[in-house]
């Protein structure tokens, strides 16, 4: 089997990880590579690309849309499957998501967002879209902006997913057949107000704001729904809530 992931960063590496245990022959690419070098990983450039490519390459798409805007033009017709990685960003101010919910983009980010959605979509490959909800785990997330300070404290509605149940849903989504394009979250969609207040208590930090707090960006008032994803591919998940998923992103860190 071989793979290619494009982008392999945050989530990537922890797909390539999984793909890598099955025996597959794992190509990655990255803004960093040096980043990647413990992994045995064939480490590849964007440029050139093409022609290293084998027939039937399971690709997993997760740069940016500012990152490389002509990404999907240096793949051909080399991949089988790719799935690419959105952003719940592309239903705009909708406050509740599912898989029936229509995309509305209201920025330039989110709709470059549905630009590379329908890129992937349109490529000579069977694919699917996952529509990330907040991305966290180990060094990443609502508890390492807390530690900083970086945090916004009020009650618009934040859905997120652990890094090791997305990765799963991936390594899923490229073994499998389905198409489309679908949100993905966890089970727990909470206020910033409630993750201040578990991190504070889980971290042993007072649980009123000091006066040094900055203000953050809110990051939308959404709850999504990914229970349709999951029983399509059969995952479920190990973090199905962030009272379980953040203190092992903790423990993974100590």
């Amino acid at each position: 089997m071989d793979v290619l992931i494009l982008g392999c960063g945050f989530v990537g590496r922890r797909v390539a990880t999984r793909f890598l245990e099955r025996g597959a022959r794992v190509m990655a690419t990255a803004r960093d590579p040096e980043k990647i070098r413990d992994l045995d990983v064939e480490i590849a450039e964007l440029s050139g690309l093409r022609a290293r490519l084998p027939k039937g390459v399971l690709a997993l798409h997760s740069i940016p849309p500012e990152g490389q805007a002509d990404v999907i033009e240096l793949l051909g017709d080399k991949p089988a499957r790719v799935v690419y990685l959105s952003s719940t960003g592309v239903y705009g101010r909708a406050n509740v998501v599912d898989e029936n919910t229509p995309i509305d983009p209201d920025n330039d980010r989110s709709r470059a967002r549905i630009e590379a959605e329908r890129a992937v979509a349109s490529g000579p490959w069977s694919s699917l879209i996952l529509r990330c909800a907040a991305i966290y785990g180990p060094g990443r997330g609502a508890q390492e902006r807390i530690r900083r300070g970086e945090y916004r404290l009020d009650e618009g509605i934040v859905s997120r997913i652990h890094v090791d149940d997305l990765a799963a849903l991936v390594e899923a989504g490229m073994l499998s057949a389905i198409t489309g394009a679908y949100p993905v979250a966890d089970e727990e969609p909470c206020s910033s107000r409630e993750i201040f207040e578990f991190c504070a208590r889980l971290m042993g930090l007072p649980e009123a704001p000091g006066d040094g707090v900055k203000a953050t960006r809110q990051t939308g008032n959404r709850r999504v729904d990914g229970s349709a994803m999951r029983s399509l591919l059969g995952v479920s998940l190990k973090y199905p809530s962030y009272r379980t998923g953040i203190p092992a992103a903790l423990e993974a860190q100590s």
